[in-house]
């Protein structure tokens, strides 16, 4: 396997509260976490498959998606689209293990599972509102 070059790097208001749920909701396994003097994650690795997605608590005037769509009806509008705009893509071993997962969780269901370019796919958002594409390879 290559070594890495892309890191994907997501916000959270709670990145502590965040990578507990992206651990129990997306299967992600959490590789470090570091906090500041009050808590705060200042920089988490979670990594799934080889991957690594990193996750912190850059301010505490940081909006997570969701709550900035409570104020603002432009960022609401753009969270009726049920597509992954601005996110992650994930590939996945098990889709509809993985889709059950997120749904018993209380992941935002975007979308059922489908056939997509790439393969079985489906959509969902997160806690805080960020958006996943989940994707099993090669069996669209």
């Amino acid at each position: 396997m290559r070594e890495q070059t892309v890191f994907p790097m997501i916000a959270y208001e709670n990145a502590a509260a965040a990578m507990d749920w992206l651990v129990h909701a997306f299967g992600f396994t959490e590789r470090r976490r570091m906090t500041d003097q009050q808590g705060r994650v200042v920089h988490g690795e979670l990594e799934l498959s080889d991957n690594v997605v990193m996750v912190a608590s850059p301010t505490p005037d940081y909006q997570s998606p969701k709550r900035h769509a409570e104020s603002c009806p432009q960022a609401r509008q753009w969270l009726t689209v049920p597509w992954v705009i601005d996110g992650v893509l994930v590939f996945v071993d098990d889709i509809e293990r993985h889709f059950v997962q997120a749904r018993q969780a209380g992941a935002m269901m975007l979308s059922e599972i489908e056939s997509g370019g790439p393969g079985l796919l489906y959509r969902a958002a997160d806690m805080e509102g960020h958006r996943w594409m989940f994707v099993e390879r090669g069996k669209g």
